[in-house]
């Protein structure tokens, strides 16, 4: 399994996509949509897990998303995506 991290550095344009763990991103695009897209297919290539998506310059996480086949542990049903 694989965690990813789609965030945004204050005073950039781009957003990052980093493997929770790693020292370099793994992707930089011009979208936190693009980035989110790309996360959670990466994510989906190494057996699944929780991409999280910051909020932008720098912040904390505004929403968490389990990729197949990850577990997620909680029982809801996400109604976002």
């Amino acid at each position: 399994m694989a965690n990813y991290h789609v965030t945004q550095k204050k005073g950039q344009d781009s957003w990052n996509v980093q493997k929770e763990g790693g020292k370099k991103a793994s992707a930089i695009v011009s979208t936190q949509k693009e980035a989110e897209q790309l996360a959670k297919q990466f994510s989906s290539n190494n057996g699944g897990g929780e991409v999280r998506i910051h909020r932008a310059n720098g912040g904390p996480i505004r929403d968490s998303d389990t990729v197949k086949p990850g577990n997620d542990p909680r029982s809801i049903k996400d109604e976002k995506h």
